[in-house]
């Protein structure tokens, strides 16, 4: 049996009470220690930096009509408005060919010299034409003053004057037919241009035999200051074009670069063979910079009759196969919202999803905004 001394006992009595104190406020200290731990653990929510703000863009949700596009084949061709093609009026030998291909001509400059025997030969009417009508005219003059003396009757004063009008007339003819096949007494016809123009196409050679009843031309002239696109339709897209349509136009040629137009004739028939119809977009062609005979690829707008929420196609952000954009509400309120895209038309993405009209959307530097609150 242990005895235990009453004075000791009464230490342990009163030290209780204040342990347990001292083991209350380590408690306590831990406890406050910890929720300290992890708050600092938390991570902080994302605030709009001041400098940032004032250099992005905060655009808006907007419903706009929805328009699509479809692309066609084309291809460059002269504007038939403005070509001319040129045939032989004569038969003859051509002697000199000063049409060079590809080369700007002046209306009225000369493209080839014939050297013509059916020039000759109108010119030889022509002398013949004037050499009568010098002796009909003297006939006419005789002959009057004969009637007036006496000497020659009505009849022969009459017939004198018809003889005179007919030689005139015969006169007149010649010199005509002459002037439109050149105008030259040596034999030798000359063929002008008669707009002005490129030489776009050239089937004549110096010493090449020319028939006035062949019926390939010798020269296409061709004014490139427009020009025709002609785009082929497929019938499955015909409901989608119409006349007035806006068109972007590319070629091989010029990489990047979009010549617009509009559609102004749609030909409403079909080709037997191609099963395509043709669309005409007349085109100003500044600089030449269209060739006849370039491939050329025709977007064509239309609209849909329907309305879509839109924003700006900056503001997209495509990350683990899904698109976003950012909702503003303020600096310390952003919102990340995924979102489906419809198409894209210029500037404009089509889109829809957990997203209002009206509202604001973070339009620039939206990539570099989403990564910071996600980091």
């Amino acid at each position: 049996m242990f005895i235990i001394n009453q004075s000791r006992m009464q230490k342990i009595k009163y030290s209780i009470p204040n342990f347990l104190c001292v083991l209350s406020i380590l408690i306590l200290l831990q406890s406050c220690s910890s929720n300290e731990t992890k708050t600092a653990d938390a991570p902080e929510k994302y605030v709009l930096p001041d400098s940032l703000l004032k250099t992005i863009t905060i655009d808006s949700v907007r419903n706009l009509d929805y328009s699509n596009t479809i692309t066609l084949t084309g291809q460059v061709d002269y504007d038939e408005d403005h070509v001319v093609k040129i045939y032989p009026m004569v038969s003859g030998i051509a002697e000199s060919v000063q049409g060079v291909l590809g080369n700007y001509v002046n209306k009225g400059d000369v493209l080839a010299v014939l050297r013509s025997s059916d020039v000759t030969g109108y010119s030889s009417d022509l002398v013949n034409a004037e050499s009568n009508y010098q002796i009909a005219k003297r006939n006419e003059e005789k002959t009057i003053s004969m009637y007036k003396s006496g000497l020659a009757s009505q009849v022969d004063s009459v017939n004198a004057v018809q003889q005179f009008i007919q030689a005139k007339s015969d006169l007149e003819k010649s010199k005509r037919i002459l002037q439109n096949n050149g105008g030259s007494s040596t034999g030798e016809y000359v063929l002008r241009a008669p707009i002005s123009g490129f030489v776009v196409e050239r089937n004549i050679n110096d010493g090449m035999a020319v028939r006035a009843d062949n019926s390939s031309n010798l020269f296409t002239i061709s004014d490139l200051n427009t020009v025709w696109v002609m785009a082929n339709v497929y019938e499955s897209n015909i409901s989608y074009v119409k006349n007035g349509d806006s068109v972007n136009i590319t070629t091989l040629s010029y990489p990047g670069k979009i010549f617009r137009g509009k559609i102004d004739k749609i030909m409403n028939v079909l080709d037997p063979d191609s099963r395509v119809m043709k669309v005409r977009i007349v085109m100003n062609n500044p600089g030449y910079l269209l060739k006849p005979q370039m491939f050329a690829s025709v977007s064509v707008d239309y609209s849909e009759n329907k309305k879509y929420l839109a924003v700006p196609s900056s503001s997209l952000v495509f990350a683990d196969n899904q698109n976003y954009v950012l909702i503003y509400n303020s600096p310390s309120d952003i919102v990340i919202v995924p979102v489906q895209v419809i198409g894209t038309k210029g500037n404009n993405t089509f889109i829809s999803g957990n997203v209002q009209e009206g509202q604001h959307i973070i339009a620039t530097e939206a990539l570099l905004i989403y990564q910071q609150l996600n980091s």
